[in-house]
C-alpha cells in the first residue's frame, strides 16, 4: 500500500475514535454510550497497530473491549434502576471539564516540546518488544504499577459498597 493509503486510513480510525469518544460524553443514554465506548476503543487499538505497537493493540482488546466493557455492558443492562427509561445521564461540571481537557493537553505538549518527541530512540528497540516491556514494568516502573493496581482494587470497592443492596428500602 502507499503512503496516502495509510494516512487515509489512519485518519479514518481517529475520526472513528474521536466521533465515538464524543457520543460517550455527550450523550444522555447510558446504553447508546457503553456501546459506544465499544467503538472507541477498537479505534485506539486500531491506532496502536498504525503506531507499530502490536502488543499493546492486543492488550487493549483483550483488557478493555473483552473485559471491562463486556463487564460494564453486563452490569449496565442487569441493573433495573438503569434500565428504567427516566434514568439518563446529566452534563454536570461541563467547564471543570473541558478547564480540565486543556490542562492535560498543555501539559501533554509541554512533554512533547521539551522531551523532543514521544518516540524512544533506536537502542531503545532491541530485542522483543514483550519482553522490553516485561523488564521495565518489574524494574523501573514497578511503584506505578502497583500504585494502578490499589487504585483499582479502591475503584472495586467502591463499586461493590454502592451496588450493594440496600435495606433500608
Amino acid at each position: 500500500m502507499s503512503n496516502t493509503t495509510y494516512t487515509v486510513i489512519f485518519y479514518l480510525f481517529a475520526a472513528i475514535t474521536v466521533c465515538s469518544a464524543a457520543f460517550v460524553v455527550f450523550t444522555r443514554n447510558v446504553i447508546y454510550s457503553a456501546f459506544s465506548l465499544l467503538f472507541t476503543f477498537f479505534g485506539v487499538a486500531a491506532l496502536y497497530v498504525f503506531l507499530s505497537a502490536d502488543f499493546i493493540a492486543v492488550t487493549q482488546v483483550v483488557v478493555y473491549v473483552g473485559g471491562i466493557l463486556v463487564l460494564l455492558l453486563f452490569g449496565v443492562m442487569f441493573t433495573n434502576s438503569i434500565m428504567q427509561v427516566k434514568q439518563k445521564t446529566e452534563f454536570f461540571h461541563l467547564f471543570p471539564g473541558m478547564l480540565l481537557l486543556i490542562g492535560l493537553i498543555g501539559a501533554m505538549l509541554y512533554t512533547f516540546y521539551t522531551t523532543n518527541g514521544w518516540m524512544p530512540s533506536a537502542t531503545m528497540l532491541q530485542g522483543s518488544i514483550v519482553e522490553r516491556i516485561g523488564f521495565e514494568t518489574m524494574s523501573r516502573y514497578v511503584l506505578p504499577f502497583e500504585m494502578v493496581s490499589i487504585l483499582l482494587l479502591a475503584a472495586l470497592i467502591g463499586a461493590a459498597f454502592l451496588a450493594r443492596f440496600d435495606k433500608s428500602k
